[in-house]
Parts: C-alpha cells; structure tokens; sequence
C-alpha cells in the first residue's frame, strides 16, 4: 500500500482526537509504515516534553496502518494489547515513528514499533502490541 492509500484509511476511519495529532504517513510498503507526529503545545506536558498519551497513540495508529500495508487492504484491527516503554523526554518538532509486523496470523497480528526525535533521531519510546483483524 502506498503512503497515500493509508493517509486516506487513517482519515476515514480513525476517532477524530487521533487524527487531531496529525498523523502523516511518510512512507509504507508490506514491510514497515513510517509515521510522523508534529509535536505541537497541545501535545507538550510539563516541562515542555512529548506526554506519554500521544505517543501510545501514535505507537497504536502506526502498529495499525502497519498491520493493514502488510494485509495489503483494509481491515479492522482492535488492540488487545499495548506494551510502550518510555526511554528518554521527546522534545523538538516531530517523533518519527516507524511500526512493523513482527508476526502475521489468521487471527491476531503482532507489531513493533520505534520512536524518535525527528530532529536527533534519538530513541523516545518502543512499542509492541497484539491487534485482532478480522
């Protein structure tokens, strides 16, 4: 699926605070889907940092597009599980968020994913989690 394709999905069918984040697929194939997230004041918390929230939230929606470039169509995924670890304060103009298919079954996918700093490339987050597809 293309960057393009998936924006289109992410719009049509994700809970509008999700898209309030400004969700931009950058790139995508079966593989992996990058995602970026525009760190805007409405996403700061004290101390001027990325809040936790916004990024399961964008681990989450990424893990998804993710699992729907790999189906290659869309579907519908419901997270049954969602692990983010917290490594260090993400601050500067966007997190990049790269997600994956780990593993692809008949019933559940699991996925990764990374996030970092657009402007350092540092590692702020990782994430995995199991999704139900149909």
């Amino acid at each position: 699926m293309t960057p393009h394709a998936l924006q289109t999905i992410l719009k049509e069918n994700f809970a509008n605070w999700v898209l309030a984040l400004q969700p931009e697929v950058k790139t995508a194939d079966k593989d992996h889907v990058l995602v970026r997230m525009p760190l805007t004041p409405d996403l700061a918390r004290v101390g001027g940092i990325v809040s936790g929230q916004s990024l399961a939230a964008l681990a989450d929606t990424s893990m998804v597009l993710a699992a729907i470039a790999h189906k290659g169509e869309m579907s519908l995924f419901a997270t049954t599980n969602l692990d983010t670890q917290f490594m260090r304060p993400g601050t500067g103009t966007a997190i990049l968020c790269r997600a994956e298919v780990v593993r692809a079954g008949r019933a559940l996918v699991f996925a990764r994913a990374d996030m970092t700093e657009e402007d350092s490339g540092k590692l702020v987050a990782t994430a995995t989690a199991t999704f139900f597809g149909n």
